[in-house]
């Protein structure tokens, strides 16, 4: 920064300069240049001492200003060469008087500049205790100047100074929009990442907060994770104190939410395990019982494949009719499993000790010390973290669920506070939607033999059979979500979900339907099971209040339900009773159902269908 500030003040020194020499020669207003001479030479010593500084000055208020001043001096040095004309040239030169005091005033507001430059870019040990005062170059706009003040002190204060700077960023970025884009802009990332590596306590969790409340839309996470935050983040996550990590944590949901791009960033630099290992502290027993686990499968596995090398054990595993297969592997694993060797004991050691190293995650020292208020924040904004990270991203998800967190989210959603329950359940459902989508976790980690599957479709259905929990909604959506991991001897599902179509709340029955169609829908290798069941449940009777008298947000999934039952079980006697062939046939007449084409044609086919099967006179 010397370098750059030597190469931009150069010109106005120079400017100055010659403006000293011209007045000297002043034809006119003689007392008005020996003014401005004299003035001139004050900014111009203050330009020299800017140049010979030996502490950096702040960069965007320094180039500004210096800009501005020598925009100042060199209108006033073509002033005062005009003052200087004489004889026949002074005849055709017109000066007016106002100019050369406007020249003088704009003079006297660089000075204010420069010497506020100097005192603002002064490190705070070696700055006496005088006011630093807004500068007239922000006069219009103080609040850049504020900024400007704080970002110096950042940058060049001690660290107590530095921690009461970055907690007045904070108390900015959280008035408007506005401010947070003046602080990016006029450089507080970097100061703030380096406060919140080295600084105390209270500053780190100030800079880190202050960096979550700036990263509230695309460009400006873009700016920030640019500058570094996720290797200063990770590092606060494993090592730092949990005052500091619960910021941290929260800044990291907030960059994942608004800048979804920057989610591989945080995988690449371990901030998944590093918050699994929160979540898990003091929620369920450690890691050593699942290795011991892991081992037993893997070892049983490998004496089924040498004792029976000939064996047939691959079959077609269809994802969506799935099929359990031993030590949870697929039918494309299956062969490998026949052919592979018993590892030798050091590999087996440097496999046991990733697998220990990879479940462990970061550092708990100092944890038990801290207060039950602060650990439930923690944990509260791991799970918060780990939402919005997980939302779409088919990697995060199968890291988060070879690791111990769906365990953690199960356990949460029961014993947890109100805020952790509720960030659990959004992270689940986040999950189990990634899986909708993606057979590979759907058999990694929702198969129906995973013992941590089962814990965690309990502990859903027991909030949908409970029907009073504020997580309802998101416990539908998880198991609509999961309904093609459940097999046809799964029965509890099904009947549960029906008695939500009755429900009083308009938005219950809704995502109840919308669930219920993930079951019954043709994609579904078990569709005929789930109609069947769906029928023995006595669903048509909701369905149809619900097309007839159900709000909209209801009312079309409920209609499309009815369809796929009519498309896949049309001679169910259920379905002539309940007249529901009359049903489709007034929902086509009905010009706010049939906006959407596809709907339309649904009902057709299932109207259609049910005619031959059910034919009325």
């Amino acid at each position: 920064m010397a370098d750059i500030v030597k190469q931009i003040i150069a010109r106005p020194i120079q400017l100055a300069d010659q403006i000293i020499k011209e007045t000297e020669f002043a034809c006119v207003y003689k007392q008005d240049c020996a003014d401005i001479k004299t003035k001139t030479e004050k900014l111009g010593g203050l330009l020299r001492q800017a140049a010979r500084a030996s502490y950096d000055l702040y960069e965007r208020p320094t180039r500004r200003i210096i800009d501005d001043t020598e925009q100042v001096l060199d209108k006033t040095l073509q002033l005062v060469i005009k003052c200087r004309n004489n004889g026949i040239r002074r005849i055709f030169t017109f000066i007016p008087k106002g100019a050369v005091k406007k020249g003088s005033s704009l003079i006297e507001n660089s000075i204010g500049d420069v010497s506020w430059l100097l005192r603002v870019s002064t490190p705070t040990n070696e700055r006496d205790d005088e006011y630093v005062g807004l500068p007239p170059i922000a006069a219009n706009e103080p609040i850049l100047c504020l900024v400007w003040e704080q970002i110096a002190i950042l940058c060049c204060g001690t660290l107590e100074d530095r921690a009461e700077a970055a907690a007045s960023l904070v108390s900015l970025a959280r008035d408007n929009e506005r401010y947070r884009r003046l602080i990016i802009e006029e450089g507080g990332v970097p100061p703030l990442l380096k406060l919140a590596k080295e600084g105390k306590m209270e500053g780190q969790e100030s800079a880190v907060r202050a960096m979550g409340l700036l990263g509230q839309d695309k460009e400006s996470v873009e700016q920030i994770v640019n500058a570094g935050v996720c290797s200063v983040f990770s590092k606060i996550l494993k090592e730092g104190h949990m005052k500091v990590q619960i910021p941290a944590a929260w800044a990291v949901s907030e960059f994942a939410a608004n800048y979804p791009e920057c989610k591989d960033h945080f995988l690449q630099n371990n901030m998944i395990r590093l918050l699994v290992s929160h979540l898990s502290y003091e929620t369920i027993e450690e890691h050593s019982k699942y290795t011991i686990v892991y081992e037993k499968r893997m070892a049983s596995i490998v004496d089924m494949a040498n004792s029976d090398n000939d064996a047939k054990i691959g079959q077609h595993k269809d994802d969506r009719h799935h099929v359990s297969r031993p030590g949870g592997f697929d039918s494309g694993d299956s062969h490998n499993a026949v052919t592979m060797k018993p590892p030798s004991q050091p590999q087996q050691r440097r496999e046991k000790s990733k697998r220990r190293v990879a479940l462990s995650g970061a550092s708990i020292k100092g944890r038990e010390f801290e207060d039950p208020a602060t650990k439930t924040e923690m944990k509260a904004m791991a799970a918060r973290a780990l939402w919005h990270l997980c939302a779409n991203h088919f990697a995060i998800c199968k890291t988060i669920t070879e690791s111990r967190a769906l365990l953690c989210f199960t356990v949460l959603l029961e014993k947890g506070e109100e805020e952790v329950k509720y960030n659990s359940a959004m992270a689940l459902m986040e999950i189990t939607a990634v899986a909708e989508s993606h057979a590979e976790l759907r058999r990694s980690a929702f198969k129906p033999t995973s013992p941590t599957a089962r814990v965690v479709v309990d502990k859903l259905l027991k909030i949908v059979n409970k029907g009073e929990s504020d997580l309802l909604i998101q416990s539908i959506q998880s198991i609509g979500n999961l309904a093609r991991t459940f097999r046809a001897t799964e029965t509890r599902i099904i009947p549960s979900m029906v008695r939500l179509l009755d429900d009083r709340e308009h938005e219950v029955s809704a995502q109840a339907a919308i669930a219920l169609i993930k079951f019954a829908c043709t994609d579904n290798y078990l569709h005929v099971t789930h109609c069947k069941a769906i029928l023995e449940a006595d669903a048509p009777k909701h369905l149809i209040q619900l097309t007839y008298f159900g709000e909209l947000v209801a009312q079309v999934p409920g209609l499309i339900l009815l369809c796929y039952i009519a498309l896949h079980v049309p001679d169910s006697e259920t379905l002539a009773q309940e007249d529901v062939h009359i049903v489709l046939q007034w929902a086509l007449k009905q010009g706010h159902l049939m906006q959407d084409s596809q709907l339309e044609t649904l009902v057709l086919e299932a109207k259609q269908r049910l005619e031959i099967y059910q034919s009325r006179a």
